[in-house]
């Protein structure tokens, strides 16, 4: 599988539910397959193919060929965002780059992907291409092997057993199952991940795992940087990162707990 060629699809693809939701959110027509195709400079083949697939989804719905709309999936997905570790998360990357001076991102995993659920101010720069949403490899990011901080040798084979390693990342990068795992394995004993050039050259990013109260990785919380400003202050870098997740995961039981008494499915 090229993982290269899905990242695009998605990356198109939350283009498309993007602008259907901008529309419905401001009152304006709804668009079918040729005005979003127009809309967007995308192929129609494309967007009709794109769209069927987030209708499938739930992200996106349609009637008797009529214009898009989101579909129940999206509020789905939109409600989580709003849960306590998520909504607390924007305090603690903000309070990270006071204490630290490096850039910060919360990720989490979508198969071999890792997605960017919100990062720090000073990570984000005119023309940057780090949005929410932004997808990278799991195998060869900190934030990506964080998230398989739990999974055994086999499960991150089987994982990892249709990924295409050719030309991704950068020169730290694994290339293969086996070099992802004998990574893991230099990393697990002092606690946290650091991913030398493993995505981009000249690039160190720490990571550790959020976790809730049960155990469960609900994310990553990272720092990126260069090896001068990673290195010799690893262990303290981390301690940092550490207790913020702890913090982050305690919001994640908190709003359980709060649901749970009013009676809401959390």
């Amino acid at each position: 599988m090229d993982s290269s060629s899905e990242s695009s699809s998605m990356t198109q693809g939350l283009r498309i539910v993007r602008l259907v939701a901008d529309r419905e959110k401001w009152g304006r027509r709804l668009l079918g397959v040729s005005q979003l195709a127009s809309e967007l400079d995308m192929e129609q083949s494309r967007v009709s193919r794109l769209t069927r697939e987030l209708c499938d989804l739930g992200l996106l719905e349609r009637v008797e060929r009529g214009p898009f709309r989101t579909g129940p999936r999206f509020f789905t997905l939109a409600a989580s965002l709003n849960t306590g570790w998520v909504r607390e998360a924007r305090t603690e990357l903000e309070a990270l780059v006071a204490a630290l001076g490096l850039r910060c991102r919360v990720s989490v995993r979508d198969g071999f992907r890792v997605i960017l659920l919100r990062s720090s101010t000073n990570d984000v720069l005119p023309g940057s291409f780090v949005k929410p949403g932004m997808v990278t490899p799991v195998w060869c990011t900190g934030s990506g092997r964080a998230l398989l901080w739990d999974h055994g040798q086999a499960t991150i084979e089987d994982l990892l057993s249709d990924v295409n390693f050719i030309g991704v990342g950068g020169p730290g990068a694994a290339h293969s199952p086996a070099e992802v795992c004998e990574l893991m394995e230099r990393d697990r004993p002092r606690g946290f991940v650091v991913a030398a050039e493993e995505f981009e050259h000249g690039i160190y990013e720490l990571a550790v795992p959020v976790r809730n109260l049960e155990g469960t990785i609900l994310a990553s919380l990272s720092v990126l940087g260069a090896r001068a400003e990673i290195e010799p202050r690893a262990k303290d870098i981390a301690k940092a990162l550490t207790e913020a997740a702890e913090r982050l995961g305690s919001c994640d039981s908190s709003t359980r707990d709060n649901a749970a008494k009013k009676g809401v499915p959390s």
